[in-house]
Parts: C-alpha cells; structure tokens; sequence
C-alpha cells in the first residue's frame, strides 16, 4: 500500500470507531495484531484482537452517546502512521472523557498489525475510577 492508502486506511479507522462501528473497526486488524496502551492506569496493557474487541464491548454501556476519536495531524512513512488525536465521550458517571493521543499504527497488507496509544493516564485514572 502507498502512504496515501495507508493514512486513508487510519483515517476511515477512526471514523468507523468514532461511528460506534467497534466490529468493523476491529476487523481492520490483522489476526495477530496487538494494541499497546501507555503508562500504568486500568488500562494500560498489550492488547491481543481479541482481548481489543472485549475492551470496546465495554464502551457503549460506559459512554451511551458514543466515544470519538478525531486525528488532527497525520504523519506517514513506509508502513507506519503516526497520529495525533483527540477523543470525546460523555460517561454515565458523569464525567467527560476528553483525552489527547499519539498513537503509532503499523499496517501490512492492509490490515493492523501494531498500534502504540500514547495518552493523558491521569486523566483515564480521573474519569474511570469510582
């Protein structure tokens, strides 16, 4: 794939997640896929798919209005994209979730094979805990 196709690839990625499309969005990763979380909160772990999908099951019942997530600079070479987002959801504790990003997507044929999510852990600490 070109660097075209590859940051046309994340961008229909983050708009599928962002349309609550979890399934779709999950299946834009390759079978081996990982998704590594930063830092040391809830959720900060290496991710299989299906260990992925599980964690956005949990979304819809967390953030019943959905969860966005929209890249605001896009960076590519080779099989790698970097992305700087922002993402916004209101949860039913009451809290808004507004996070930053830098996540690192890696793509082969087509599919994801490695994202690294940078972000804002204290405040995934402030939002999700009780």
């Amino acid at each position: 794939m070109s660097i075209e196709d590859n940051k046309a690839l994340v961008t229909r990625f983050w708009q599928t997640f962002s349309a609550g499309q979890y399934d779709e969005a999950v299946a834009m990763l390759a079978d081996d896929a990982t998704w590594w979380v930063a830092g040391a909160t809830a959720l900060s772990r290496t991710y299989s798919k299906a260990e992925f999908a599980e964690l956005l099951s949990q979304v819809t019942p967390m953030a019943p209005k959905g969860l966005s997530v929209t890249p605001s600079a896009l960076c590519a070479e080779g099989d790698r994209v970097s992305v700087e987002a922002v993402s916004y959801g209101e949860f039913n504790n009451g809290r808004v979730y507004k996070n930053e990003y830098h996540f690192m997507m890696v793509i082969r044929d087509g599919k994801f094979v490695s994202v690294r999510e940078y972000l804002d852990t204290e405040h995934v600490t402030a939002t999700f805990a009780p």
